[in-house]
């Protein structure tokens, strides 16, 4: 969080010393229906734990600028959070813990990220636009499975702090004198240890438009993959994914 909170404030100071003409700042912020499904574990052998559905916060932050070598920058963080139960039906190891068979096991998976992208305008106007650039996608938070181990209360808890790097892409298709705008945007990362992928497409409408501010209204469907093969002895292979609906200032 003191890592959001910082870049935020140098891109927000960035802004003040530039004038309006030059530059473009883009808040959003939305509200991700999240279903998960999917199995997590260790090396062994990972489990459907039969995850619960949640609703999530999204937000994003965003400087663009005229300067054709410099990248724009963007922050975005979101979170992922989830739990279940399931009944073992045989002894099951998780951090070094082996819970009991036949006794019932609960996960809670506890996750946030936060993107910091730099990335180019390869094309911009008011008909379609394309940006391509890189993401370091940074993990924090843990998962934790409770259950019996050889008849007593137990627990085995593994952080997830890792930084992954990532490839990043959006465009956007305008739809001319209706104020409607078609829109895609993912990071992208597959490797020997892990598989990721987190894309987002969806609908705008500019509800505001003048030379002041613009507000646009959101609405979409997002998918995020988490394939991982031992980030810090966690391996997942977990799907959140549903609608959303948002809203984004441009000024």
């Amino acid at each position: 969080m003191k890592k959001t909170i910082l870049v935020t404030c140098l891109l927000l100071g960035c802004s003040t010393n530039v004038t309006a003409d030059v530059i473009g700042v883009y808040l959003g912020a939305s509200v991700w229906d999240q279903q998960a499904k999917g199995n997590l574990g260790s090396s062994s052998e990972q489990l459907d734990f039969n995850l619960a559905d949640q609703q999530q916060m999204s937000y994003s932050l965003a400087v663009e600028h005229p300067l054709p070598f410099i990248p724009n920058a963007k922050i975005a963080t979101s979170s992922l959070e989830t739990d279940g139960a399931i009944t073992l039906n045989a002894p099951f190891e998780f951090k070094d813990q082996t819970f009991d068979a036949s006794s019932q096991a609960s996960a809670n998976f506890d996750v946030t990220f936060v993107d910091y992208t730099l990335y180019y305008e390869l094309f911009d106007n008011d008909l379609i636009s394309f940006d391509f650039g890189f993401t370091a996608r940074d993990f924090d938070g843990s998962v934790t499975v409770e259950g019996q181990i050889n008849g007593n209360a137990g627990s085995g808890v593994i952080s997830t702090s890792e930084i992954v790097p990532m490839l990043y892409a959006r465009t956007n298709v305008g739809l001319p004198f209706t104020g409607f705008n078609f829109f895609a945007e993912g990071n992208f990362l597959s490797v020997t240890d892990h598989t990721l992928y987190d894309y987002q497409a969806g609908i705008s409408y500019e509800l505001v438009d003048n030379l002041a501010i613009d507000i646009n209204l959101t609405l979409g469907y997002r998918s995020l993959k988490l394939e991982l093969d031992d980030l810090n002895d966690l391996y997942t292979d977990i799907e959140f994914s549903g609608y959303f609906a948002g809203v984004v200032v441009h000024f």
